[in-house]
């Protein structure tokens, strides 16, 4: 029975490290950590996201900024906002919650952003960066470098002789990957809706990321035994056991049949989801570490 990674409890470890960090930083150099969130709309789910990171830079002794657009809000005058919170030296790290509204570029608001404060990591200077493997200057997105966290916690930092196989080739999620991992010097392949023989080449796998977006993709019987299964997935699925109309969520991976297999495996909800506002925190106080001239501490 695989060993069940425990994100919650590396995230609330990151967090308690931030909360050190944003106090020896503003004790040092009277600098207080700064992070605005930007929501535009009423979308639900964003809603929560924002409060929740709200919450948790609160916690670790930020100064946190919430911007609440409505739903209208011209794509200028997004533009104007971002410009001023990169122009104001209280505030390190910019996020602007997508989805936007339909008619907002989203590419254009996020190469706004200045990179030295978009701690979202998404903007091309921090995308080519880890690109090119500038991994100690770059900010890399949250749920990638998190999940990171999670297999060092198994295997550590070197993962030479390790072959890795991401399911997914998104830009948040499975590009990014891909260049941590060759970082780390695993060897590295990236399956997606087009790879031929799925099943197979997952089997290969030392280490098996799931980014696909489909619930219960991954079966037991695709993973090779022993190895590391990080499941990124998010999904909700129907949930009659508990009753009409009710839901549960999964992964992208079949955590039953998966966890009879696999070396070490994180769960839905409750492994890769925690570590990605913990390390949104990590890029913030990084930003103003780099900002005050000083070292930032590692995570």
């Amino acid at each position: 029975m695989a060993e069940i990674i425990d994100g919650k409890a590396v995230a609330a470890d990151v967090t308690a490290k931030v909360k050190v960090a944003a106090d020896a930083l503003l004790e040092k150099a009277n600098v207080q950590t700064g992070l605005a969130v930007v929501i535009v709309g009423e979308d639900p789910a964003s809603k929560v996201y924002v409060a929740n990171k709200g919450r948790t830079a609160k916690a670790c002794g930020f100064h946190s900024v919430e911007h609440t657009l409505p739903e209208d809000t011209s794509e200028q005058e997004l533009v104007d906002l971002v410009e001023c919170l990169n122009d104001d030296p209280s505030i390190h790290g910019i996020l602007v919650q997508l989805p936007l509204p339909k008619h907002i570029d989203d590419g254009r608001i996020i190469q706004t952003i200045s990179p030295e404060k978009d701690v979202d990591g998404f903007h091309f200077i921090n995308v080519g960066k880890l690109g090119t493997g500038e991994t100690d200057t770059a900010f890399v997105p949250c749920t990638p470098a998190g999940s990171m966290l999670l297999i060092e916690r198994v295997l550590g930092k070197d993962l030479s002789g390790k072959t890795a196989v991401v399911v997914g080739r998104s830009n948040i999620v499975g590009k990014p990957m891909f260049n941590l991992l060759l970082a780390a010097n695993a060897t590295v392949t990236v399956a997606h809706s087009r790879t031929q023989n799925l099943e197979a080449l997952c089997k290969t796998a030392d280490i098996l990321i799931a980014a696909v977006g489909r619930p219960q993709m991954i079966k037991g019987d695709w993973v090779k035994p022993g190895a590391v299964l990080i499941d990124v997935g998010i999904n909700r699925i129907d949930a009659p056991e508990k009753g009409e109309g009710k839901t549960r969520l999964v992964g992208d991976a079949d955590f039953e049949s998966c966890q009879t297999v696999a070396g070490a495996i994180t769960p839905v909800p409750g492994g890769v989801g925690p570590m990605t506002i913990a390390m949104l925190m990590a890029n913030a106080v990084t930003s103003a570490y780099r900002s005050a001239g000083e070292e930032a501490p590692s995570f």
